[in-house]
């Protein structure tokens, strides 16, 4: 059960992908992702459609958006990291020695306070900045980039940094270069979708819809996998825990505890669980709870039944 395992999903019915998958946006500067969000979903006639970590009004780049069921997956994103550029800048002038001292200072874990405006409960917590790196500068201004822990604030960072300099700091420009596995070549403008969608409408012309909108499954590309028996899927369909039978083949990389993708032989989402025990173990037992499910990505009644009551 050891290696990697990497599986493509079959190629779909692009009404399929427009009611069941997702679409990268490259968002600009001025709307809220939610209400990029909601042009998306207008666009691609979804009833609902969901985001993967807002984005500032001012702040652009990658925003991953999913359509209708494939809003289930957006939960994988929490355990992605992200990277942004910003633009820092010191109210007062420091040394670059100095400067990029306190980069390091920042780098691991550190404590931080939402914003007022955050959709999350004002407390301390820990996240962890696993990069920090000063591009250039022109004079108080100081291009960076920084990768960090999903739910990281970029400009409480900003301000955090200025505040331990002495000098003080605000952040001045940002935008997200990555986030998971989605990084900018990936992001597209939203107009790219309507032209794509005019195409496929009027000409009948799909080749370009394909590239822009994706399978729910891209949401699961950076997490470690679980293939399933077919015989196992429904069961977990109707959200039971996944056991030791069930299993054909698992992640070398998957620890106790960890977010894991559960799917198909042929690469569909079946759901998203944490894992209880590794790839060695599975090997070592017959019996056991290997995931418990947390959330059903694929409707019951897909695969055929093939457990008992």
């Amino acid at each position: 059960m050891g290696g990697s395992v990497i599986a493509s999903t079959p190629e779909r019915p692009i009404q399929d992908l427009l009611r069941r998958g997702m679409f990268v946006a490259d968002k600009p500067q001025g709307p809220t992702s939610h209400q990029v969000s909601a042009w998306v979903r207008d666009l691609v006639g979804a009833e609902k459609a969901g985001h993967a970590g807002t984005l500032d009004p001012r702040v652009t780049g990658v925003l991953p958006i999913a359509f209708n069921e494939s809003t289930r997956a957006l939960d994988a994103m929490l355990v992605g990291d992200k990277e942004y550029v910003g633009v820092l800048e010191l109210h007062q002038h420091v040394p670059d020695a100095r400067l990029r001292d306190m980069f390091r200072r920042f780098t691991g874990p550190i404590y931080q306070m939402p914003p007022v405006r955050s959709a999350v409960k004002r407390e301390l917590r820990v996240r962890t900045i696993h990069a920090l790196e000063l591009l250039e500068r022109d004079g108080r201004l100081v291009l960076f980039r920084t990768r960090c822990e999903s739910g990281t604030y970029i400009r409480t960072l900003s301000n955090d940094i200025g505040e331990a300099l002495g000098v003080g700091a605000h952040l001045s420009d940002l935008r997200r270069t990555r986030t998971a596995s989605f990084d900018e070549s990936q992001a597209h403008p939203i107009l790219e979708l309507q032209d794509a969608l005019v195409f496929w409408k009027e000409d009948g012309d799909e080749r370009r819809l394909r590239t822009l909108v994706l399978p729910m499954e891209r949401l699961l590309d950076h997490l470690p996998r679980i293939v399933v028996k077919d015989t196992a899927v429904d069961a977990i369909c109707h959200g039971a825990n996944l056991m030791v039978p069930g299993v054909a083949s698992m992640d070398d990389r998957i620890r106790k505890g960890d977010l894991v993708a559960v799917v198909t032989a042929k690469g569909e989402g079946v759901a998203l669980a944490h894992a209880f025990l590794t790839g060695s173990q599975v090997e070592s037992v017959k019996q056991g709870v290997v995931a418990d499910t947390k959330r059903v990505l694929m409707d019951p009644g897909t695969y055929p039944k093939g457990w008992k009551s």
